[in-house]
């Protein structure tokens, strides 16, 4: 099922951020938005999810109107988001964190709690610890598997890995290649470009609210001069 926003503009107060942001995740694709910190990445997540209200554009899924709606019902025609900072409940336990937003799903495949715990075995083993006595890398997880137990067709996570440890982000890289596997769309903001260019379809780069360059894996990893421009490396 494909995402398609185009136009997009948002502004908070007085200030706009976005200026015309336009992109496509298609279905059991992967695509990345990138950019400094500041440029607008959050912004264009939190605009697609109903968080911010925009001033113009349109976001479809599944060829179905979704801006203006109420981000509730923009989680229930089927995008999940991993928030950046994770905001998983400190004081509910593992089991309950992911029981708290289950949705039922007629897909062939549906997302339980075992089914969560076989992606992640690290939450099997604390399901009766509180999120705030979990690990950063075991929040990010908790945040994947709460999403997941949504029975979302595509996932937006954002700073999929930021500030984890290096053998945390292998662990959370192999879980997405394994969502993407399955056939589930996904959308991510990450730093890790190494990673991004091994498993993601297509690329959006975003500098000061809009969208400045767009291409595949091979056309990132060849073009130097942008990637130094835009992202600084």
């Amino acid at each position: 099922m494909n995402l398609e926003v185009e136009g997009l503009e948002t502004a908070y107060g007085l200030g706009q951020v976005l200026f015309g942001v336009s992109l496509a995740v298609g279905g059991g694709e992967v695509a990345t938005l990138l950019g400094r910190n500041g440029m607008g990445k959050t912004t264009t997540v939190r605009s697609i999810m109903g968080m911010v209200r925009t001033r113009a554009g349109t976001v479809r899924f599944g060829g179905k109107a979704l801006q203006g709606l109420p981000s509730y019902r923009v989680a229930q025609a089927g995008l999940g988001l991993v928030p950046e900072g994770r905001q998983v409940f400190p004081n509910l336990t593992v089991r309950e964190n992911l029981v708290a937003t289950a949705r039922r799903s007629a897909g062939a495949e549906p997302w339980t709690l075992a089914r969560v715990f076989g992606l992640f075995p690290q939450l099997a083993e604390r399901s009766r610890h509180l999120g705030s006595q979990l690990s950063g890398g075991e929040q990010q997880m908790l945040a994947i598997g709460r999403a997941l137990m949504t029975n979302p067709r595509l996932l937006i996570l954002d700073e999929a890995t930021e500030g984890l440890a290096p053998l945390i982000c292998i662990e959370i890289y192999r879980a997405i290649e394994s969502l993407k596997a399955s056939g589930l769309s996904i959308l991510i903001i990450d730093k890790d470009l190494r990673a991004l260019m091994r498993i993601a379809d297509r690329h959006y780069v975003i500098e000061k609210g809009r969208v400045v360059w767009s291409g595949a894996s091979p056309e990132l990893e060849g073009n130097r001069e942008m990637r130094h421009r835009y992202l600084g490396v």
